[in-house]
């Protein structure tokens, strides 16, 4: 298991507000030009979103350097409620009127293949690889879902798919919708910073077994990193360890 920093707050509210905090130190700090941050899904993402912008605004933050990418997509076309594009569009990349040139969305209207090259060449254009033939993001976001799973990398992926080197790859999910576009555990791994967001009531036994076993999608990825940040309002993850 790698290194990992369990951040805990009161409530969601708390949560997205320190992350979001987090992540304008970050990117104001960051030396390295362009910045490059892979946006998440799930229910926390809109709250994280809104509450950036607002950051963004108040401080005076220059995202002019700043690169979109996502963990992962839904196969539905951008205009779709389950679409996580459509998410971080209203709450921050149009309110803040991010430049079209700075934005690289999963296009989930393709065929789940052709979006998945899409995604990779985009990536590479901006971020070039390094020590291996995997471009390393300055920062991945992620949510984590009730059974583990992170971006949308799932519980009883086989070996060979959870060392595949891609770095996006089509995925058929257990939940709806069940096409998917997701980074894979290499390019997540490579990533200069991850942090994940754990929030709502059903998780802490997820995150307990992510911790202290590791065989869950989040665990996985914390064994193929030096160091992960987790923030998380869990208060049944505390219960647990008493």
């Amino acid at each position: 298991m790698g290194e990992y920093e369990l951040k805990h707050f009161a409530d969601a509210a708390d949560l997205v507000r320190g992350a979001a905090e987090d992540l304008v130190d970050l990117i104001r700090t960051s030396p390295k030009k362009p910045f490059s941050v892979a946006l998440s899904g799930g229910r926390i993402a809109p709250l994280l979103f809104s509450n950036f912008a607002t950051r963004v605004r108040t401080e005076g933050l220059d995202l002019g350097s700043v690169h979109f990418f996502w963990s992962d997509e839904r196969c539905v076309p951008p205009s779709s409620p389950e679409s996580n594009f459509r998410a971080a569009w209203e709450q921050l990349l149009g309110p803040l009127q991010v430049p079209e040139r700075q934005i690289h969305r999963i296009r989930g209207e393709l065929p789940p293949g052709a979006a998945a090259e899409q995604a990779a060449a985009d990536l590479r254009a901006v971020c070039a690889a390094e020590a291996s033939d995997t471009p390393s993001l300055q920062l991945v976001l992620l949510g984590m879902g009730e059974d583990g799973h992170v971006a949308s990398l799932f519980p009883g992926e086989s070996d060979t798919l959870v060392k595949d080197p891609l770095i996006y790859r089509a995925v058929t999910a257990s939940k709806a919708p069940p096409l998917r576009v997701t980074l894979g555990y290499p390019a997540i791994a490579a990533a200069c910073e991850v942090r994940v967001l754990v929030s709502g009531a059903g998780k802490g036994a997820a995150l307990s077994r992510s911790l202290e076993q590791g065989d869950t999608p989040l665990g996985r990825v914390l064994s193929l990193r030096q160091n992960t940040r987790i923030y998380s309002d869990l208060t049944q993850l505390e219960k647990n360890r008493e």
